[in-house]
């Protein structure tokens, strides 16, 4: 059986001239990065304003387990597989972390014969928009502690410094650090920390900003610290974010690849959801909308935090109106949330599938609150039995959803027919009627802060109270005196549970959230929650996929999945 590289260096790949003819792009609204890859200038944007919109597919998933679900892969196959059945499908993807591919979760490219290519490029440094988010970041950093160093005039207090640097790797020794130390020459004494890059504010705003007037005005809406007297500074006070803007002006543009299959990606952001807003790019969906007749994006991790947001957040700043909603499942997963250890998942268990099924239920019943329509798609495996799919497809009919059975993991496009038109006959009900999409974000964002958390806690975690801690309570008194207390919420959770609790698997009702923290995110727009342990910076696993990853001597890579 060959490894997903192998089978992505065995792909007869297209020049992307040729893609993005096919897209009706012309030559100079293209910027090459190499052969097979390339930036889609601001011209092609503008020239489409006025196309009207294709429909709207998201790809979302149940909480994640160690089975695997194979979200990205879905969207992926179901490109390819739209392309069989003769639709004008464009993908718009998010651009892996570095942290993941050299840590324990892997690439974000889709996997076996639904990939996006050309795979090792995207996986590691693609086209530099992380470095060039990196450096921003950074330089916004920099200036602040250089702005201490030579008098700080705006009498910025070092102990009230919120911004902090990044890197795009796994590092658990940087979460906390001190710097300026070595004496008066070598900057003033404070704490400090690094995040991922992927969980950086200036991600966020490289992900929603519309154009370079938007992204430059954001940028300048950074709150990185107080004064003395408690007054609020803004990245715009140091006459920082005019530089930031320049460091990120190529990777304002969004990236155009392939699949295995040929059909086109639109890759570009790539926010963590357990920590971040966990959606590709305003501009790359905005451009697969009026490129395609549909678009078909994700949001990372589980729906209750990827779905969640892009709703939330990215549907609610960009206009945008979904038609549909893939929630993808594996009958293993299934199994997991049913009580069942990994090493055991391939043995037949109804008994355990019935019991774990509730995830999914939880997950179709939380999406339907936000008034789109769902397709439940179940990633088959080799080891998944006649009785087992039987189950769910029984499950998915009481429940009252399409179900479809793919296997683009093994069959590409073909693997996901069945899957496409059953999405197709969604998005094209008519949205006048009762079964048709009518989407609106779950809260009113003009709510007070802990109503909007209560509201997402109950609708979407199934949480039975919050709990506040003291420093949450102040944050929060803080951000309504700053008068932004009116912003959409970005909730930063653990992936593997609906709750705060990665052990609480299935469908945990009537516990306790617990929020420690509230971080006011000005110029992405919204409010980071904290709750239980989740940290914004991810460590390695006693065995990093580092450690199998290697170069021989003509230059070719191996052991990246």
């Amino acid at each position: 059986m060959l490894t997903d590289i192998e089978i992505a260096q065995r792909a007869a790949m297209l020049p992307i001239t040729e893609v993005a003819e096919k897209l009706g792009i012309r030559p100079e609204e293209l910027e090459p990065y190499g052969k097979y890859k390339a930036k889609l200038s601001d011209e092609l944007a503008q020239r489409l304003s006025d196309r009207p919109d294709g429909k709207l597919i998201l790809v979302t998933a149940i909480n994640p387990t160690p089975a695997g679900e194979g979200k990205t892969t879905t969207s992926v196959g179901l490109g390819e597989a739209m392309a069989k059945i003769g639709k004008n499908a464009v993908t718009a993807l998010r651009e892996p972390s570095l942290g993941p591919v050299f840590g324990i979760k892997g690439g974000a490219a889709g996997g076996g014969y639904a990939q996006v290519v050309p795979m090792e490029d995207i996986n590691l440094h693609f086209t530099g928009d992380m470095h060039a988010i990196t450096a921003a970041n950074n330089l916004l950093c920099a200036v602040i502690d250089n702005h201490l160093q030579q008098g700080n005039e705006l009498s910025i207090d070092p102990r009230r410094i919120l911004f902090k640097r990044c890197m795009d790797m796994n590092d658990r020794a940087l979460r906390y650090i001190n710097v300026g130390l070595g004496g008066k020459a070598n900057g003033v004494p404070r704490e400090d920390g690094f995040l991922i890059t992927v969980a950086s504010e200036v991600m966020a705003i490289l992900c929603l900003s519309s154009d370079l007037k938007d992204l430059k005005r954001r940028l300048g809406d950074i709150l990185v610290a107080y004064r003395f007297d408690n007054t609020p500074v803004f990245a715009k006070d140091l006459g920082v974010n005019g530089a930031m803007a320049v460091l990120l002006k190529d990777a304002l543009k969004p990236n155009l690849v392939q699949t295995l299959e040929n059909t086109p990606v639109i890759m570009h952001g790539g926010p963590f959801a357990n920590i971040a807003h966990g959606c590709n790019s305003v501009r790359a969906t905005r451009l697969a909308l009026k490129l395609g007749d549909y678009a078909i994006t994700e949001a990372g991790f589980g729906s209750d935090l990827g779905a969640e947001k892009f709703f939330d957040i990215k549907c609610r700043y960009a206009g945008l109106n979904p038609s549909c909603v893939v929630l993808v499942a594996t009958i293993r997963a299934l199994k997991y949330n049913g009580g069942i250890p990994k090493q055991e998942l391939a043995k037949e268990n109804v008994d355990a599938l019935k019991k774990g099924i509730v995830n999914l239920g939880a997950h179709i019943d939380n999406m339907r609150q936000y008034g789109v329509p769902v397709v439940v798609a179940i990633n088959r495996f080799g080891t998944d039995t006649a009785a087992e799919i039987a189950a769910v497809e029984e499950y998915c009919g009481e429940k009252n959803v399409p179900f479809s059975l793919t296997e683009v993991f093994a069959k590409g496009g073909e693997g996901g027919v069945d899957l496409a038109k059953k999405v197709c006959e969604v998005c094209d009900i008519d949205p006048a009627s009762e079964q048709g999409a009518h989407f609106a974000p779950i809260y009113d964002e003009k709510l007070p802060i802990k109503e909007k958390i209560e509201t997402l806690a109950r609708k979407i975690y199934h949480a039975g109270e919050v709990s506040y801690t003291s420093q949450a309570e102040k944050s929060m008194a803080e951000i309504e005196s700053l008068g932004y207390d009116k912003l959409p919420i970005c909730v930063a959770k653990t992936q593997y549970s609906l709750s705060d609790d990665p052990t609480k698997l299935g469908s945990p009702e009537g516990y306790t959230l617990h929020v420690r923290d509230v971080k006011l995110s000005a110029g992405a727009g919204f409010l980071v929650v904290f709750t239980g342990d989740i940290m914004t910076m991810p460590g390695l696993p006693k065995v990093p996929a580092a450690l199998s990853i290697d170069l021989d001597e003509n230059g070719n890579i191996t052991g990246l999945f």
